[in-house]
């Protein structure tokens, strides 16, 4: 079976972009299960409904998000009744929402999906490392083929997981930092990896916002408004090969594809 991860898709751009792409993707890859990360998609920061919901009925099979998933106050309802949208499962007990779900390929492959959050130069949660080893056994019960979003800023606390979880799942993808990187390979044990799978956002951008308040912000130090910038955007990502009987990755690609707006 072919997995496609979409890194963090930025505002609106983003959200088109995918809307527009995805149809092509899943027909030319002939692609079974989609997953995106969607922390970013309302207006660069934050998720709602309306926007996860766009997402879902473009085809997505499940939203991750990250730490920036509170950001609009309407999500808390819909994460508690939206299965298919995930928060990460080592955040605090009896925070709203659900860390892992498992969803079905059109042919009936259960896959299960964990979202984890990193704790380097992060805000301070449960230890993502100790949530995996609780979680993913169990999700060995439900599911052969299990991908695991680790979202995290520094590249070593993935790179790190991908090696922990060497054997245990199919796949273990990096989000978070908007920048695709060229790292990807089939660790020991049939597990796929890639330390950030990129963004789906404007290219002429920095992390899919307007490039001058950026600037602003670094030169000035003063509080700035960041905006989502404009213009053709990247579709990133990464596909993955699992075999469903066994759940183990056989090989996995870097999506880069350009969409004119």
């Amino acid at each position: 079976m072919r997995i496609l991860f979409l890194g963090d898709i930025v505002g609106k751009p983003g959200r088109q972009a995918v809307r527009t792409l995805l149809p092509r993707l899943v027909d030319r890859a002939r692609l079974d299960v989609v997953v995106a990360n969607c922390e970013n998609v309302t207006d660069g920061s934050g998720v709602d409904p309306k926007n996860a919901g766009e997402l879902l009925e473009a085809g997505v099979h499940v939203l991750t998000s990250g730490n920036h998933v509170w950001r609009r106050k309407e999500i808390v309802e819909f994460i508690e009744r939206q299965p298919r949208l995930l928060r990460p499962a080592n955040f605090p007990p009896n925070v709203p929402g659900r860390g892992w779900t498992v969803t079905e390929s059109a042919d009936g492959t259960s896959v299960a999906v964990l979202n984890l959050i990193g704790r380097v130069f992060m805000d301070s949660v449960d230890c993502p490392f100790q949530a995996a080893e609780r979680l993913v056994p169990e999700l060995q019960k439900r599911a052969r083929v299990i991908l695991v979003d680790m979202h995290a800023e520094a590249t070593s606390e993935k790179g790190a997981m991908g090696r922990f979880l060497a054997g245990k799942v199919a796949a273990v993808v990096g989000s978070h930092t908007h920048v695709q990187t060229a790292d990807e390979c089939v660790l020991a044990g049939g597990t796929a990896f890639i330390t950030d799978a990129g963004m789906c956002g404007p290219i002429e951008s920095i992390l899919g916002v307007r490039v001058e308040p950026v600037l602003r912000r670094f030169l000035t130090h003063m509080p700035t408004k960041f905006d989502v910038a404009s213009g053709p955007v990247i579709v990133q990502g990464a596909m993955i090969d699992v075999d469903p009987e066994s759940g183990r990755a056989s090989a996995i690609r870097r999506v880069q594809e350009r969409v004119e707006r």
